[in-house]
């Protein structure tokens, strides 16, 4: 082949490789603004392979949306910078929140996985922003003489926020502190993902078996087709299951009868992560607490809860500790008193122990039925999800403030048991979509949230595609879902 062929073929390739990138980008729903309506989420149309591609070329279009900005050299003014930069990272924050958001509730080990590779590199492309010598100097610049840019209240309070933002992210300290702080984010970031990985790994890895049937007495036919589905799930047929939540206590201990079995479970609860092996997080706490201990010294706080507390409604630790101090006596006294009530049942039925944590849901049940005849399992039949959500919070919200919902079953879900409203103002103008996202799942972090897919904003003039995300235990196919 002559040198003119080999560099004909050469460049040949290049186009090839960039016409394969383009018709990549092309097919990436990520890349461009979603066509649904409230530029909802193309959930149907998404792939794990969209997400890398997308958030990369996200964070390299931020930072060149940055560089004018911060190169600017005109005198800064509320619109050439804070405006400026409220304009930038679009396609990173679309893409980054959709990621974040579907890994929190329907992950799985592609996503894991992105989420390692992503988190160092969204932690330095923060830093980069934010401890930018001369964006921070126009930040800075305007702050101090924000009380004669005759700036609205809003304005205010966003150029505020900057200010404070970069301040808390370093932009004050030396070059070499800055180094520091980026290699403690760095590895913060990564703690961080390995923490919440392992957590959600050891809960589905903790399911208590139960052998025989008698042990589970005391649990609703609802309750025994349950852990009949989940040892089927877990190819555990002819054993009974029970999978664990993210919480401390669990929700079965307040139905069985058996002491030893609520024993086990509530130890299984929590022991989790403690016990040695793959998904052990002891290490992961420990070295997180160290990295914030001295992130928050760089910063020039006295410890980590100083950093967080400066921006939340308790300001100081003081503040908090004179809370809990407080609330402490007065909460140990009911507890106490509880317990005393719960204890005189045990007695009463020869129980020969003393209550503990295993109990109190068990016999707080008790309690409730002694003395104000009150039982749960009779009240549950009115509080099916459906009810609730349509009947009960719906209605509520409809009286209040004039909102009307409307279920849509034309826009895209990643989950099948995932519903979607619209939501309507009083005046009957369209104001938002909600996503209702109500059972547990093994994909799914623990716990109950809210995030939004879209958030609201004037500037662009987009409004909120917000989602609710609980952990229900979902019911047998057929069956109501009922809540406590």
């Amino acid at each position: 082949m002559s040198l003119r062929l080999f560099f004909f073929a050469c460049a040949l390739l290049n186009v090839e490789q960039i016409t394969a990138v383009l018709a990549a980008e092309t097919d990436n729903p990520l890349m461009t603004e979603s066509a649904l309506p409230y530029h909802y989420p193309a959930f149907d149309k998404l792939k794990d392979e969209h997400f890398i591609p997308a958030i990369e070329a996200g964070m390299r279009d931020q930072l060149k949306e940055i560089e004018p900005i911060a190169n600017n050299s005109e005198k800064p003014t509320f619109d050439n910078t804070i405006v400026a930069l409220e304009r930038t990272g679009r396609l990173l924050d679309g893409a980054e929140r959709i990621f974040s958001n579907l890994n929190a509730c329907d992950t799985n080990p592609t996503r894991q996985k992105i989420d390692k590779e992503l988190a160092p590199k969204l932690a330095a492309h923060h830093d980069e922003i934010f401890l930018n010598p001369k964006l921070f100097a126009r930040v800075q610049a305007l702050y101090e003489q924000r009380d004669k840019l005759g700036l609205d209240p809003e304005s205010a309070y966003l150029l505020e926020r900057y200010y404070k933002d970069f301040v808390r992210a370093g932009a004050k300290l030396s070059d070499s502190e800055k180094q520091k702080l980026k290699e403690i984010n760095a590895e913060l970031a990564k703690l961080q993902t390995d923490f919440e990985q392992n957590v959600l790994k050891e809960r589905n890895a903790s399911s208590v078996v139960i052998d025989k049937k008698e042990e589970l007495a005391g649990l609703t036919d609802d309750q025994m087709k349950s852990v009949i589905n989940a040892a089927n799930a877990e190819q555990k047929e002819g054993k009974f299951v029970i999978q664990l939540q993210n919480t401390s206590g669990q929700p079965w201990l307040g139905s069985l009868q058996n002491r030893p079995l609520r024993e086990r479970l509530m130890q299984a609860s929590l022991a989790r992560n403690s016990k040695g092996g793959e998904f052990d997080t002891r290490n992961i706490v420990m070295r997180t607490a160290q990295l914030r201990a001295e992130k928050a010294k760089l910063l020039g706080y006295d410890n980590w809860a100083a950093y967080q507390l400066e921006d939340q409604t308790a300001h100081n630790v003081p503040t908090v500790n004179k809370l809990l101090a407080d609330l402490a006596p007065p909460a140990i006294a009911n507890a106490k008193r509880e317990a005393a009530e719960q204890q005189k049942i045990v007695d009463q039925e020869k129980g020969a122990f003393q209550i503990g944590a295993c109990d109190w849901n068990f016999y707080s049940e008790k309690v409730r039925k002694a003395k104000y005849n009150f039982d749960e399992s009779e009240v549950r039949p009115y509080y099916e999800l459906n009810h609730v959500i349509v009947d009960g919070v719906f209605f509520a919200a409809n009286k209040e403030y004039g909102l009307t919902f409307k279920e849509r079953h034309d826009l895209p879900v990643y989950e099948p048991d995932v519903r979607v409203w619209e939501v309507f103002d009083r005046d009957g103008k369209p104001l938002a979509i909600f996503i209702g996202d109500y059972y547990t799942r093994a994909s799914k972090r623990g716990g109950a949230w809210m995030n939004s897919y879209v958030p609201q904003n004037d500037l662009f003039g987009t409004k909120p595609v917000v989602a609710n995300h609980l952990n229900i235990p979902k019911p047998p196919p057929g069956e109501p879902t009922l809540l406590t």
